[in-house]
C-alpha cells in the first residue's frame, strides 16, 4: 500500500499520511458522484448555492484547527489566521451572481418560436488543488462546480495532505450530500489512469507547467475540460509619477508574502530610473524588517518555504545571478533563523538582466529582483519577455497611461495600484505556459457548465 506523507516544514517531521486509494476503489467512489450528481443538479438553484454557504460557514467555525493545521502542513505563520477572507469573498460572490452567470440566455420566445441558450453541469469535476493557497485555489472551482449542479472530487497535494478531507467534512456536516463532494488520497499515476480513462467531465488543475503538461496527456483523446492554472513570473513597472512608498509596500508584500510562494506574486520589477535608487533602498528596508521563524509563534512575520527543496531552487536561482553579476542587497545576518533548509531568508537583487534564471523562471520563494528602465516602451518589452502570463502590476496614477500599457501586455490580468490579488468579479485566467481557461465571474460558471440549445418551433405550418 502506497502511503502518501506530508512533511511539515516546521521541522521536518511526517504531520500526517493518508494510504493512496487504488484504481479500482477511487473509480468506485467517482461512480457514486455521477450517480449522485443527477439528483444534485435537479435541486433548485438557490437550495444548492445556500448549502454551499453553509458549508463556507461550517468550515469558519473550524478556525481554531485550520490554522495551526496550515503552519504545520505549508508554514504560513498563524499570525496571518488562515485564508478565511479570500475564501469567505470568493465563495460569497460567486453566490451573488449564480442566478444571473446560469440563466438562459433567451433569443425568442414568440408565438412561433422559444429559442434558448441554457446551462448545464458537466457532471464530475475533478479538483487537483495546490499547496500553496490550498483552500482558496479549491474554492474557486468548488463552490461555482457545486452550485452549478455538478458533483465534484477533490484531491490535495501531498504537502496539505488534511485540507480536501476537511473541506468534505465542512460541506457534508452543511448538508451537501456526501457523494456529492467527495475527497480522494491518489498517486500521480492513479490520477493520470483515471484521467485517461475518461472518468472526470472536467479537471481543473492549479499546480507546475509539467504537472499541466501531465494532464493534457494523460486526457488526451477523452475529450474531457480542462482548466489549467500553472506558472507565474509576475512583473511590477513603477513609473516615475508614480507612489513611491505605496509601490514599495504593495509590491515588497507581493513578493514574499507566504514566503513568496504565491502564483500571481511579484518576482521582477522594472523601476523608473528616475526613483530607482530610492524605490531600491526602501525595499531593502522594507523587507529586512521581516522576522523569520517558526510559523507557530505569533511574532513570526515569515515562516519556512513548505519544502527545503523548494527553498533549494531560490537559493540557486540567488547564487546563479549572483555569480553572473547581480547583487543581493539584504543582509542573511538579520535572519539566524535562515537554516540552509526551508527556513529561508527573504532577498532583493539588483544589476540583474534577462539571461538570468531568476529573471526567466518561476522562484516561488521570498526573493525578488528590481531593474531599471528609462522609458514605457522599454518597460513593456521586459514585462513580455516571459514564456508565462498571470499578472501584471502598473504604478501610476494615469488611468489612460495604464490601460494604454495594459492592452500590451501579455498576461491574463491588468493591475494599477495594486497587485498579488485575486478579484472574484473578474475572470482569473492566464497565458502562454501560465494555463488555459479561467475561474471565477461568470466566466467560471460558463466553463464548468456546457451550453445546450432549445430550438422550439411552437406550429408546424
Amino acid at each position: 500500500m502506497t502511503m502518501i506523507q506530508c512533511i511539515s516544514p516546521v521541522d521536518g517531521s511526517v504531520y500526517a499520511e493518508r494510504p493512496a486509494m487504488s484504481a479500482e476503489a477511487a473509480a468506485e467512489a467517482i461512480g457514486r458522484a455521477r450517480h449522485a450528481q443527477k439528483a444534485w443538479a435537479k435541486r433548485p438553484l438557490e437550495g444548492r448555492v445556500q448549502l454551499v454557504l453553509k458549508g463556507v460557514a461550517r468550515l469558519n467555525e473550524m478556525v481554531e484547527e485550520v490554522v495551526p493545521e496550515l503552519a504545520w502542513m505549508m508554514g504560513r505563520p498563524v499570525r496571518y489566521g488562515g485564508e478565511f477572507k479570500g475564501f469567505n469573498e470568493r465563495s460569497n460572490y460567486v453566490a451573488s451572481i449564480a442566478a444571473d452567470a446560469l440563466a438562459p440566455l433567451r433569443v425568442e420566445d414568440s408565438a412561433t418560436f422559444e429559442r434558448r441558450i441554457e446551462r448545464e453541469p458537466h457532471g464530475v469535476v475533478f479538483v487537483i488543488a495546490p499547496w500553496n493557497y490550498p483552500y482558496m485555489t479549491a474554492i474557486n472551482t468548488v463552490a461555482p462546480a457545486l452550485m452549478a449542479g455538478n458533483a465534484v472530487v477533490i484531491k490535495h497535494a501531498s504537502q496539505t495532505l488534511l485540507v480536501g478531507e476537511r473541506m468534505v467534512r465542512a460541506f457534508v456536516e452543511a448538508g451537501v450530500p456526501e457523494d456529492v463532494f467527495q475527497n480522494i488520497f491518489l498517486d500521480h499515476a492513479t490520477s493520470a489512469k483515471l484521467i485517461s480513462e475518461g472518468m472526470f467531465n472536467f479537471i481543473n488543475f492549479t499546480g507546475s507547467v509539467e504537472g499541466g503538461r501531465s494532464i493534457e496527456r494523460a486526457a488526451a483523446g477523452t475529450f474531457s475540460g480542462i482548466g489549467l492554472e500553472l506558472g507565474g513570473k509576475d512583473p511590477g513597472y513603477v513609473m516615475e509619477d508614480a507612489d513611491l512608498d505605496a509601490a514599495v509596500d504593495t509590491l515588497m508584500d507581493g513578493a514574499t508574502y507566504n514566503s513568496g510562494q504565491c502564483c500571481c506574486g511579484i518576482e521582477r520589477i522594472y523601476v523608473h530610473e528616475s526613483l530607482y535608487d530610492s524605490f531600491v533602498e526602501k525595499s531593502v528596508a522594507w523587507v529586512s524588517n521581516y522576522k523569520l521563524g517558526n510559523p507557530l509563534d505569533k511574532e513570526t512575520t515569515l515562516g519556512p518555504m513548505a519544502n527545503k527543496r523548494f527553498a533549494k531552487v531560490v537559493r540557486q536561482q540567488i547564487a546563479d545571478a549572483v555569480a553572473s553579476g547581480a547583487r543581493a542587497l539584504v543582509d542573511p545576518k538579520l535572519f539566524p533563523a535562515d537554516d540552509g533548509g526551508a527556513y529561508l531568508a527573504p532577498q532583493v537583487l539588483v544589476d540583474v538582466d534577462h539571461s538570468m534564471e531568476i529573471m526567466r523562471e518561476e522562484t516561488f520563494g521570498p526573493a525578488v529582483s528590481i531593474m531599471k528602465v528609462k522609458s514605457d516602451d522599454e518597460a513593456i518589452g521586459y514585462m513580455n519577455d516571459s514564456r508565462y502570463g498571470l499578472t501584471a502590476s502598473l504604478w501610476t496614477p494615469d488611468v489612460d497611461r495604464a490601460n494604454r500599457i495594459g492592452s500590451q501586455l501579455e498576461t491574463g490580468t491588468v493591475f494599477m495600484n495594486r497587485a498579488d490579488y485575486l478579484d472574484p468579479a473578474l475572470v482569473w485566467t492566464g497565458v502562454k505556459e501560465t494555463g488555459r481557461g479561467g475561474s471565477l465571474s461568470v466566466l467560471g460558471f460558463h466553463n464548468l457548465t456546457r451550453p445546450k440549445s432549445y430550438h422550439l418551433k411552437k406550429v408546424t405550418k
